[in-house]
């Protein structure tokens, strides 16, 4: 199963966003799991902490069939991801595609779960200051 180019190119804009440096000199996480963990707050607070975890976990999973590496990753029972921080420092370009294929099937299984307009919503609240008006899932475009 393929990751639809409108899911990526959604990705590529929620990383690019988390990886412009705010307020602090230097990010000390990686803009994958700056994204996740921004994800990870809001989608506990609607689904609660295990379906959150079933979620994640079920991403993660997919993701390690296309991203061997991740193989070292996991979904601890609060949500959190273990083993992340530890692939990037060992190969940092390797770990942001790695992570964005991760980010990608999560948002996929948001897509199939809730659907398109449900998941803009969450991104939009999300990152309100992000713009993503005008983004189109499903092969149709938007007039």
């Amino acid at each position: 199963m393929t990751i639809p180019p409108e899911t990526l190119d959604l990705v590529q804009r929620l990383l690019a966003y988390e990886a412009v440096p705010g307020e602090s000199s230097v990010p000390t996480e990686s803009a994958t799991l700056r994204v996740y963990e921004k994800l990870r707050r809001h989608l506990c607070a609607l689904a609660g902490v295990a379906g959150f975890q079933l979620l994640a976990s079920r991403a993660l999973t997919l993701a390690k069939s296309e991203a061997p590496s991740l193989s070292a990753v996991q979904v601890t029972p609060d949500g959190s991801l273990q083993g992340l921080r530890e692939l990037d420092r060992t190969d940092n370009d390797q770990t942001e595609e790695e992570g964005a294929i991760f980010i990608a099937r999560l948002l996929g299984l948001l897509l199939i779960f809730i659907g398109e307009a449900l998941t803009m919503r969450l991104m939009q609240d999300v990152w309100p200051d992000a713009a993503f008006d005008d983004m189109q899932f499903g092969g149709g475009r938007k007039a």
